[in-house]
C-alpha cells in the first residue's frame, strides 16, 4: 500500500456500505481479516479506503454508493488533507467549467503520473487568465507532484460535475467540508451574510478583509448581477484567500456579467495586501478578542482617524481599517460581538465615530443567528464621511431579539421577519435620517443623547422594551384565552381516585428482554443512525423533553441523526427525573438529541402509551437508576412493565394519554398566567395601563 493512500474513518466505512457506525464496530471485533488502521488515534483510527473497499466488496457489503458520497469520502481522506484536496478541486473544475474539451482531452490520458504532469501546465493558463497574477499567486497552481495524489479524486469530481454541474460539485464539497468542520472556521450563515450584502445595496467594487471561505463576497455575488463588478478578498489564511477565489469563480455564471476576483492572502491589520483598494462597500466578519492584532507597531498608522485602539479593542481596528478603504460615501457593515457597543475602553472612538457622522446604524441580531450561538452578536453600518459632509444627527438602533421569541432563528419563517424588520427600519432611517419610533424594536437616538460618559450604543439599553404581554388588546385576548384553558383543565382534570385497593400482581418483563424479542427497538444519538442527508434537521433534547416544548436543539453534521418517528417512546437518561415522550406529527422528523434514549415499540406487540406511561413511574425510575457523585444515570434496560394483552394495553394506553393532554394544558395554563401577570407588571411601570383598569 503506498503512504499517501486515501484514508476513511470509521463513519466513512458506515456511509460507504449504508450501515450504523456500531455495525463497523461490530465487524471489526468479529473479522480478523477486517483491514488494520493505517493512522488516525487509538479512539478514532482512520483505514486506507482502498482495503476497506476491497474487504466490503469480498464481504458483499458494499452498497451502491452514490458517485457524490465516494468523491467526499476520497476528499476527506486525502492525504493531504481536505483542504488541500479542495483546491486541487476547485482548479480542475475551473478547468471543467471554462475549457471542457481540453479537460476531456487530459482525461483521456490512462497513467495518473501523465494526468498530473498535464494537468498542472493546463491550469496555470486557466488561473491566470481568471484571477490575474496576484491571485493566481494566491491560489496557486499545483505542482505535477502535489496533483498527483489527488488524481482519482479529481477525475471522480469531473465525473460528478457531468451530473451537478462544475459550480454545484464545488459548491456541495465545500459546503459539505464546512459543515463536518464547523469549529474549525469563522462561518457567517447564508441569512446573515445575504442581509450585510442587502444593507449595503449594488456595488461596484466589494471587500472583505477577512473573507474566510467566502460567504460574504458571494452573497455580494448573488444580489447584484450587474456587469463590470469586482470582488476583493483577503485573508491571513493562503488556504481560506484561494477557496474564497475558487469559491467565486465557481459560484459565478462565468459570462460576461461575472465579477473579475482578486484575492490575497496576508494580515490584514499588519500587512495589507490590498492597501490600494479604495471600495464602494465593506462587508466583514473579523476575528473577536485577539490581543495580539498589532498594537504597538501600528501605533502611528494613518488608519486610526478616530484614535487608537487600545490593545484589547481588536474590533475597533477593524472598523477603522474598514472606513480607510472605503471611498468617499461608501457604506460598511461589520459583524461585531455585543460588547464593543459598551465597553469603556473604546468609548472615545465610539464618541468620534459618532461626532464625525461615520457611524450610521447598531443592529442586534437575535442569539442563535451566528456563532457563537448565545451571543447575539450586532452589526455596524457604517459610511465614510465626504469632505464638508454633515455629520448625522441622529444613530439608528435595532433589536430584534424580541422577534425570535417564538421560535428558532434558523427557521426560515422567524428569519425572514427578522431580515424585513431590520431592512425597513434602515432603509426609512437612511433615506429620512430619521425614524419614528417602533417599540422595543427601532428607534433613531440623537447622537447628542448618546454622548454621555459611557457612550454606550447597546441598543438594548436604548431601546424601551415593549410590554411582554402587548397593549391592552393584547392583554385581554390572553386573559381570555387563559380562561378557556383554565376552563378546559377542569373538564380534562382526572375523575376522582377511588378508595386504594390491593396493588395487581401482574408479571414483569424488562425493556432489554422486549428489546432482545423483537418487540421494540432501543437507540440512542450516539450510535447513528440513517446515514446521510439530514444535517440540517431540529433535535429534540432532553430539555424538550422536560419542559414538553417542541424541538430547539440544532444537529451537528459529524454524527448520523436518529430520525424520530410518530409513536416512538423517548425517555431522558440523565438527571434522574421521570420523563417520557411520545411522538407525535409535530415532533416526526427531528433527530434524537444527546442523553435521551428512543424506543421503537412494533405496534402489533406494544401500545406506545402503555410503554411510556409504566416507564414513567417513579418507582420505576429508582430501581434503574444508578447515581455518581454528580449526576443520576437511568438504565433504559432496566425498566420494567407488565405483561399485558395488546388490548388491555389499550385501555391503559387510553388513560395514560388524557394524563399527558391534562399536564400540557396545565403547562399551557402556567405560561399563560406568567404572560399576562408579566404583561400587566410592564403596562402598569410603563405607563400604558392605569392602576383602576
Amino acid at each position: 500500500m503506498q503512504d499517501n493512500a486515501t484514508e476513511v474513518t470509521a463513519a466513512g466505512i458506515a456511509r460507504l456500505a449504508g450501515v450504523g457506525r456500531a455495525a463497523v464496530s461490530n465487524w471489526r471485533r468479529r473479522h480478523a481479516d477486517f483491514p488494520r488502521p493505517v493512522g488516525g488515534t487509538e479512539t478514532s483510527p482512520s483505514f486506507a479506503l482502498t482495503e476497506v473497499e476491497e474487504w466490503l466488496r469480498d464481504q458483499g457489503k458494499l452498497a451502491e454508493v452514490p458517485l457524490r458520497e465516494r468523491v467526499w469520502q476520497q476528499l476527506a481522506g486525502h492525504p493531504e488533507g481536505p483542504v488541500a484536496a479542495l483546491l486541487h478541486t476547485g482548479c480542475a473544475l475551473l478547468l471543467v467549467h471554462d475549457r471542457p474539451t481540453e479537460w476531456l482531452t487530459l482525461a483521456a490520458t490512462d497513467k495518473d503520473r501523465d494526468l498530473a504532469q498535464r494537468l498542472s501546465a493546463a491550469l496555470e493558463g486557466v488561473l491566470t487568465p481568471r484571477f490575474g497574477h496576484a491571485t493566481e499567486r494566491a491560489v496557486g497552481t499545483p505542482s505535477p507532484a502535489d496533483l498527483l495524489p489527488s488524481v482519482p479524486l479529481l477525475r471522480g469530481a469531473a465525473e460528478l460535475a457531468a451530473e451537478l454541474g462544475a459550480r454545484g460539485t464545488f459548491a456541495f464539497l465545500l459546503g459539505r467540508h464546512l459543515d463536518a468542520n464547523p469549529r474549525q472556521y469563522t462561518l457567517t450563515p447564508q441569512g446573515p451574510a445575504e442581509l450585510m450584502a442587502a444593507l449595503v445595496g449594488p456595488v461596484t467594487t466589494t471587500l472583505d478583509p477577512a473573507c474566510g471561505t467566502g460567504a460574504l463576497l458571494d452573497a455580494v455575488r448573488a444580489h447584484d448581477s450587474r456587469p463590470g463588478r469586482t470582488l476583493y478578498g483577503q485573508d491571513a489564511s493562503a488556504e481560506l484567500a484561494a477557496l474564497t477565489a475558487l469559491r467565486l469563480a465557481l459560484d459565478g455564471n462565468g459570462g460576461t456579467d461575472a465579477p473579475a476576483v482578486r484575492t490575497a492572502a496576508a494580515d490584514t491589520l499588519r500587512a495589507d495586501a490590498l492597501s490600494d483598494v479604495r471600495a464602494d462597500a465593506v462587508l466583514a466578519h473579523p476575528p473577536f478578542n485577539e490581543r495580539g492584532w498589532g498594537h504597538d507597531e501600528l501605533a502611528y498608522d494613518p488608519r486610526w482617524e478616530y484614535g487608537l485602539p487600545a490593545r484589547t479593542e481588536s474590533e475597533l481596528a477593524w472598523v477603522q481599517h474598514a472606513l480607510a478603504r472605503l471611498k468617499d460615501g461608501g457604506s460598511a457593515v461589520l459583524l461585531m460581538p455585543p460588547t464593543v457597543a459598551s465597553r469603556r475602553s473604546g468609548r472615545r472612538i465610539r464618541a468620534d465615530l459618532l461626532r464625525r457622522g461615520a457611524l450610521r446604524a447598531v443592529i442586534a441580531l437575535p442569539a442563535g443567528a451566528v456563532p457563537p450561538n448565545n451571543i447575539p452578536l450586532h452589526l455596524w453600518v457604517l459610511r465614510r464621511p465626504g469632505p464638508g459632509a454633515p455629520a448625522a444627527p441622529e444613530l439608528l438602533l435595532v433589536d430584534t431579539a424580541s422577534l425570535a421569541e417564538s421560535g428558532d432563528v434558523r427557521e426560515q419563517q422567524v428569519w425572514d421577519e427578522v431580515r424585513r424588520t431590520v431592512l425597513d427600519a434602515w432603509r426609512a432611517h437612511d433615506r429620512d435620517g430619521s425614524l419614528e419610533e417602533r417599540p422595543g424594536l427601532a428607534r433613531s437616538v440623537p447622537v447628542i443623547d448618546l454622548l454621555d460618559d459611557e457612550v454606550d450604543l447597546a441598543p438594548a439599553r436604548r431601546l424601551p422594551p415593549p410590554a411582554t404581554g402587548g397593549g391592552a388588546a393584547e392583554l385581554t385576548a390572553v386573559r381570555e384565552e387563559l380562561a378557556d384553558t383554565l376552563r378546559l383543565t377542569t373538564k380534562l382534570a382526572p375523575r376522582a381516585v377511588p378508595d386504594a385497593t390491593a396493588p395487581a400482581r401482574w408479571p414483569l418483563t424488562t425493556v432489554g428482554e422486549l428489546a432482545r424479542a423483537g418487540a421494540l427497538s432501543l437507540r440512542t444519538a450516539a450510535t447513528g443512525g440513517s446515514p446521510g442527508g439530514h444535517a440540517r434537521v431540529p433535535v429534540l433534547t432532553d430539555h424538550d423533553v422536560l419542559t414538553s416544548s417542541a424541538p430547539s436543539g440544532a444537529h451537528s453534521a459529524d454524527d448520523d441523526p436518529v430520525i424520530l418517528e410518530v409513536g416512538d417512546v423517548v425517555v431522558p437518561v440523565v438527571g434522574g427525573t421521570a420523563a417520557v415522550r411520545v411522538v407525535d406529527e409535530a415532533d416526526a422528523g427531528a433527530a434524537l438529541g444527546r442523553g435521551l434514549a428512543l424506543l421503537r415499540p412494533e405496534p402489533a406487540a406494544l401500545d406506545p402509551w402503555f410503554l411510556a406511561g409504566f416507564l414513567r413511574s417513579t418507582a420505576n425510575n429508582r430501581q434503574a437508576s444508578s447515581h455518581a457523585s454528580t449526576a443520576t444515570r437511568l438504565d433504559v434496560r432496566r425498566l420494567q412493565l407488565p405483561r399485558l394483552p395488546r388490548a388491555e394495553q389499550a385501555e391503559y394506553g387510553e388513560r395514560f394519554k388524557s394524563l399527558a393532554t391534562f399536564e400540557n394544558t396545565l403547562r399551557h395554563a402556567s405560561r399563560l398566567g406568567e404572560q399576562l401577570v408579566q404583561g400587566l407588571h410592564d403596562g402598569l411601570t410603563a405607563g400604558t395601563l392605569p392602576p383602576n383598569n
